[in-house]
């Protein structure tokens, strides 16, 4: 279940906690739809939500699901602690920080956060 809220006059689509896992393209391209026919401009996904292998770059899970975010404009929060996976790889750690520089992809700790993201 996703519930659109406004952030900052920002529409938001906030996916619930528990749902399907994602876990590839389609999985994004099926957020993607349900996001662009409510409104939305970005999709907040609970870093829990994700399959395990999103967060081992090598796999380019990560990579191909974040690129259908942008080829669709639409931006992309990963919410929560993800911690033991930045712990176990430094790759995910610089990939988490430059994510976090631009303005498409964001590793988010909470909700309060991304308020003050949208604010700018």
């Amino acid at each position: 279940m996703s519930i659109l809220q406004t952030i900052h006059d920002v529409p938001v689509l906030m996916c619930a906690e528990e749902g399907e896992v994602i876990g590839g393209e389609r999985d994004a391209l099926d957020l993607i739809g349900d996001a662009g026919y409510q409104g939305a401009q970005w999709v907040v996904v609970p870093a829990g939500r994700f399959d395990e292998k999103f967060f081992r770059l090598s796999t380019r899970v990560a990579g191909d699901i974040i690129q259908k975010f942008v080829n669709y404009r639409m931006g992309m929060v990963i919410l929560g602690d993800i911690s033991r996976h930045t712990e176990a790889s430094s790759a995910l750690q610089d990939f988490v920080r430059e994510c976090n520089r631009g303005r498409q992809t964001w590793f988010l700790a909470d909700v309060e956060e991304l308020g003050e993201r949208l604010k700018n």
